[in-house]
Parts: C-alpha cells; structure tokens; sequence
C-alpha cells in the first residue's frame, strides 16, 4: 500500500516533467523560427531598404534559450522514457536467456542505473551549488546555469526513484515465486 502510493508520486511526478519537456521542445521550435523570420527580415532590409523592417532585429541570446531548453527537455523527459522502457537495448542475447536468466540481467542492469543516477543526481547537485557560488552565466543573456542544473539534478533523481521502484518490483516478483 505504502509502495503504491510512493509509486503514484514518482511516476506523476515523472509524467509531468515529461510535459513541461514537451514544451521546452516547441519553445526551441518557436524560438528558432522567430529567430530565422527576424533574419531573414533583416536581410530584406539590407537588400531593399524596407523602412518598416528598419527596427526588427533577430532574438538576441537565441543560442542561449534554446541550449537551456534543451537541457530541460532531455532531462525532463529522461524519467518518463524509463517508465515507458524507451530507450535503445540490444536483447538479442538476453533473449537466449532462461526467463530466471533474464530476470537477473534486468536486475543488474537496473541496480546499475540507479547507482548511475543517484551519483549523477549527487554530482549536479554539488556541481550546481559551485556554479551559483561562483555566479557562472550564459554569454549573451546572462543566465545563470545553476538553477538548469538543480533542474537536471532533481530530473536525474526522479529516474532513480523509477529505477529503484522497478528493482523493488522485481524482487517481490522474485520473492513470490
């Protein structure tokens, strides 16, 4: 019952980092277009000397916003595609395997990932702190990175967290037979 409802959290939580990746992508999207439209824009200007277009420039730090929407998009969704199993394998051995055989590689596997995230999760937290410490920003806006790395931090924890459910799946699984 307790695992149930610390299940439903974890993979909320996961389902909703996934949707703000979704938007992060259509801000990338939205914000190059805008960017490549104010160019060109510019362009047409220089070459025919449209007045209207005088003033229009294109997004300043457009480099800037869409390299921090990125790094939300990929970390935001990173829990939900575990949850869903989306990431590349390669089970062409694994499928020769007993089902007790691969019941024991998914098992190491997943151990393997938790260790990997916790740390990765640890590390960017530690990571973040010295960059707000030490008041590291973008070039062109100016932002700082600290707050998109805590972002990756809790993004890398999450997955953890799935990871971690999945291991106390599989040994209940274990268990019971």
């Amino acid at each position: 019952m307790l695992m149930t409802g610390i299940e439903n959290k974890v993979y909320g939580m996961a389902r909703w980092m996934y949707y703000i990746a979704g938007l992060a992508i259509v801000a990338m999207m939205m914000i190059t277009t805008l960017d490549v439209f104010m160019r060109f824009c510019v362009t047409l200007y220089g070459k025919f000397g449209w007045t209207f277009l005088a003033s229009w420039r294109p997004v300043p730090g457009t480099y800037d916003l869409v390299a921090m929407c990125g790094a939300i998009a990929a970390g935001f969704a990173m829990a939900h595609t575990t949850l869903e199993s989306g990431h590349v394998a390669v089970s062409l051995v694994v499928r020769l395997l007993s089902k007790k055989g691969q019941m024991l590689v998914k098992l190491f596997t997943d151990i393997a990932s938790l260790s990997l995230f916790a740390i990765l999760a640890w590390r960017s937290m530690v990571y973040a702190g010295r960059l707000s410490e030490s008041g590291e920003v973008s070039m062109t806006l100016q932002l700082p990175f600290h707050p998109f790395v805590y972002m990756l931090a809790v993004s890398s924890l999450i997955v953890a967290l799935v990871y971690l459910i999945a291991i106390i799946k599989d040994m209940q699984k274990v268990v019971s037979r």
